[in-house]
């Protein structure tokens, strides 16, 4: 039995790796053939009667680990400087600003046809107003520079905002200034926790000697995520700022205590950690949508009482981007179907307290949301021609 397990969980994950290198040129977004072997597996077990264990409980856990490394490896590719911060600052409205008018859109919708209160309407919506970065970064590799870092940046500070709100809605019965205070005090916590562990954890790297280095340091970064869960900390804002500054030494190695750290030899082991880090983050990836595919029932993708939803759900999602994309100039295509619901929509809605739960907001909702974004967002990609452009000219659009 076990040899035949083996086998089966190498094959899928070679066959998620093929997925994944050929997604370039078929600009098929890999997640979606991932979901689609998943449930196809489902359907074999249950024609050959293969006793499978429930592995529901499995789906959260993968989930966490897997939203951490992604948002850690995409921050580790992002250059950092004076420069950029009008670039991020745009980029982090155009995260923002969509997903509150949306999450409040919907939770409007929610009150209004299911019956219930605003605030349960709130903690329904908002993951349907995350973009995804677990599929977002990696759909984007192929893009110009310039694209593929507003992408890194939107669905990482997507993700951010979503579960910050999320929590900030979930967590307090009631919405008030003594609310606001404490959600204030938890940013300021979770800020000096992030510049101590930062410190203490590059030290580390560059300190280690013994040959395994990396792994430990992972594991600390994730034992600090879900200690800071525990006390409902914003704990993703450590691993996007831990990423960003261990990712832009060269930006930092004038000043006199970031010396100390060594950074011409932290560099290099920055460059080991970031594709062990890429390795691992491609492996839990593979096999949370394969196993979320698996779980996924025929009779939930076919739901039709929710299919109208779903529909309207992406028509709002993609009007704002649109929208939001116009108003700050830059490029409608390829940037406006790149706005996937994915892994971080799952978590959350996972984690609704079973009080704020409504019928409207289920599992079939859920799944559609998902599966027509990814498709919209393939559409997008496989219209949309990169063309090779003179370097003078990727300056030019560098610069916008």
């Amino acid at each position: 039995m076990a040899f035949s397990i083996i086998i089966t969980i190498c094959f899928l994950l070679i066959l998620a790796y093929i997925f994944d290198i050929s997604s370039s040129s078929t600009k098929i977004p890999s997640v979606i053939l991932l979901l689609i072997v998943g449930w196809a597996a489902k359907q074999l077990t249950n024609t050959f009667q293969i006793i499978v264990p429930d592995l529901t409980s499995i789906l959260p856990i993968l989930g966490t680990v897997g939203l951490i490394l992604i948002v850690l490896e995409g921050s580790l590719e992002l250059e950092l400087n004076k420069s950029k911060f009008p670039f991020i600052g745009k980029t982090a409205l155009i995260a923002f600003l969509p997903m509150l008018l949306l999450s409040f859109g919907l939770a409007f919708t929610f009150q209004y046809f299911g019956n219930i209160s605003f605030k349960t309407g709130l903690a329904n919506a908002i993951p349907f107003a995350v973009i995804s970065s677990a599929i977002a970064i990696p759909s984007a590799q192929n893009l110009y520079t310039k694209d593929k870092e507003f992408i890194t940046y939107e669905s990482s500070l997507s993700d951010i905002f979503g579960v910050i709100l999320f929590n900030f809605i979930t967590l307090n019965e009631n919405i008030n200034f003594l609310s606001i205070g404490h959600f204030i005090l938890e940013l300021i916590i979770i800020l000096i926790i992030t510049f101590v562990a930062t410190l203490i954890l590059a030290f580390l790297l560059s300190k280690i000697k013994h040959h395994v280095k990396f792994i430990p340091i992972i594991l600390v970064i994730l034992m600090i995520y879900e200690i800071s869960k525990i006390y409902h900390l914003p704990a993703l804002i450590f691993i996007l700022l831990f990423g960003l500054f261990i990712g832009n030494l060269d930006e930092l190695k004038t000043n006199k205590y970031i010396q100390k750290l060594q950074p011409n030899i932290l560099n290099k082991e920055v460059h080991k950690f970031k594709d062990l880090t890429t390795e691992i983050a491609f492996l839990i990836r593979a096999l949370f949508f394969l196993l979320f595919g698996y779980l996924i029932e025929t009779t939930e993708l076919l739901n039709s009482e929710t299919i109208i939803w779903a529909f309207g759900i992406c028509t709002g999602i993609f009007m704002l981007r649109y929208i939001s994309l116009k108003l700050f100039n830059l490029n409608i295509k390829p940037l406006l179907y790149i706005a996937p619901r994915g892994l971080i929509t799952i978590l959350l809605f996972l984690t609704i307290p079973a009080s704020q739960v409504t019928n409207l907001a289920n599992k079939s909702l859920i799944i559609q949301v998902i599966i027509l974004s990814a498709l919209i967002m393939m559409i997008g990609l496989i219209t949309y021609k990169v063309k090779p452009i003179k370097n003078s000219e990727e300056i030019m659009v560098d610069k916008l």
